[in-house]
């Protein structure tokens, strides 16, 4: 039995019919180097039996708390059904990439059922080329970024052949069978836990007010900026100077309203060679040129929607703080960085410079913020009333009219350099499908995946209705900076 953080817990407590907790991976694999050059439902089935005691989290069931009292607990399902789990269907021809990827938006649109362990996976045969997808759902709440990479690895092997598996440990015959605890252990350990609760709450204040209005879960509670500034004043740093107070404001656009419950899904893979190419040439990193070529598609689209603000968007970056020693621990284990993106400059190059100017002042202001802030803020608002609160801070996300807490979401994630398969089909690309919220309508997810950049778009079906065009702009972009470098250095262009 192993208890959900409030940091966990929160990605539970946001969905509400419109908000999902759950994040996805879209997998497209080559069949032609598995047996019989076909990728089944029944080969995966196999493979899951064979590792799925690897996968903790896909034997995890939640089991709540009476009332609410405290967060919820993983236990083992003690009934798991690999079978619920597994489901295939297929493309009408032609199976495009455009019929995938709406098929992915209504899969991905569809809630968790928290009666079993919270993840899924469909096999989706049709897709032209004889190319195979695999969608993987999970729920936020057992996994990050990182950690759910970790756990999609246990699937991935490095040769078609596979590789040597551990078995199971055996069980100790004398040991008792594990049981689940009952309403009434529960509800006593909620109830000795209150006091810990309080205490936790009082000794996280010193360390997390000055950092609240960078956290977008309570950014945009009335109040809390100058709460926040008033606390950096009187926090001095190690070398005696008063924490930096960053720019907070975003700009309005369409994107930051109301969400549905639906969603829109784009994809395409850059070329990382080129894009290291472009790093080089400008000497910046490859996380810059990825958030100036998001920063170039943005502008784009928002000049083709009328909708581009004289202010530089907001974007929210995920940042991963799991340890060495916490790997294999699943769970979440992350801050955020909050950079401005130039949407204002028509320059790429001067974009691409603002962009590691931007990017350095983040990761300071990062460095002084402690890793466990998004946790920590959680400890002020007490188990039984997560969910409401979470609500109520999506309703002033889309109240204030003149500031969002964030414009959109960007994560770059790093991915395995080597190439990988799954019981036996090549892993082509993983395009990452990831979550939107009230008042940040659109996501884009990078994923490295050998020699690509596996990018993700996802968008509230109604805020952002054209992820399609957003990718088509992001490439449009990729290839202004591409056609900057010197021709000895630029690489043929992959049709």
């Amino acid at each position: 039995m192993r208890q959900l953080t409030s940091l966990d817990a929160q990605f539970l407590a946001l969905e509400d019919g419109r908000h999902h907790g759950h994040v996805s991976a879209l997998t497209i694999l080559d069949p032609s180097t598995a047996p019989q050059g076909v990728l089944s439902l029944d080969a995966v089935r196999r493979l899951l039996g064979e590792r799925i005691h690897l996968m903790e989290p896909f034997r995890w069931r939640l089991n709540p708390v009476p009332f609410g009292l405290d967060h919820p607990y993983w236990i083992d399902d003690p009934s798991f059904d690999l079978d619920f789990h597994l489901r295939e269907l297929a493309l009408p021809g032609p199976g495009t990439d455009a019929q995938l990827a709406e098929q992915v938006a209504r899969l991905h649109s569809r809630p968790l059922d928290r009666a079993h362990p919270l993840w899924e996976i469909y096999l989706i045969q049709g897709l032209d080329g004889g190319r195979v997808a695999m969608l993987t759902k999970i729920h936020h709440a057992a996994i990050d970024g990182v950690s759910g990479g970790e756990l999609l690895s246990l699937l991935l092997d490095p040769s078609p052949e596979g590789r040597e598996v551990p078995p199971p440990r055996t069980r100790d015959a004398t040991a008792p069978e594990p049981v689940a605890p009952s309403d009434f252990q529960l509800l006593r350990r909620a109830m000795v836990g209150l006091p810990v609760q309080a205490i936790k709450a009082v000794a996280a204040i010193p360390h997390t007010l000055p950092h609240l209005d960078l956290v977008v879960s309570t950014r945009p509670i009335p109040g809390v900026s100058r709460l926040a500034n008033l606390s950096r004043r009187l926090a001095w740093r190690a070398d005696g100077g008063v924490l930096e107070s960053p720019s907070v404001r975003a700009p309005r656009t369409a994107l930051n309203g109301r969400i549905t419950s639906q969603r829109r899904f784009a994809f395409t893979t850059l070329s990382l060679a080129d894009v290291k190419a472009i790093k080089d040439h400008h000497g910046v990193t490859v996380n810059d040129v990825v958030m100036a070529l998001c920063t170039g598609a943005l502008r784009r689209r928002l000049i083709a929607r009328v909708d581009l603000p004289d202010e530089p968007l907001l974007a929210m970056i995920p940042v991963s703080v799991r340890t060495p020693e916490e790997r294999g621990t699943f769970g979440n284990r992350v801050s955020t960085m909050i950079v401005p993106l130039p949407t204002n400059e028509p320059d790429p190059v001067r974009r691409l410079g603002l962009l590691n100017a931007s990017t350095v002042a983040a990761k300071e202001r990062h460095h002084a913020t402690p890793a466990s802030i998004l946790q920590d803020a959680n400890l002020f608002v007490p188990p039984a009333l997560l969910a409401r609160a979470s609500r109520v801070v999506g309703m002033l996300a889309t109240a204030d009219p003149l500031s969002p807490p964030v414009n959109v979401v960007v994560s770059n994630v790093p991915g395995s350099r080597e190439p990988l398969y799954l019981a036996g089909a090549r892993l082509v690309a993983q395009y990452p499908v990831s979550v939107v919220v009230d008042g940040v309508g659109l996501n884009l997810t990078v994923l490295s995946n050998g020699d690509g950049l596996d990018v993700g778009v996802i968008g509230d079906r109604e805020l952002a209705p054209d992820v399609w065009e957003l990718v088509n702009d992001l490439r449009a972009e990729f290839e202004e900076l591409r056609n900057m470098l010197e021709p000895a250095t630029r690489r043929p262009r992959q049709q």
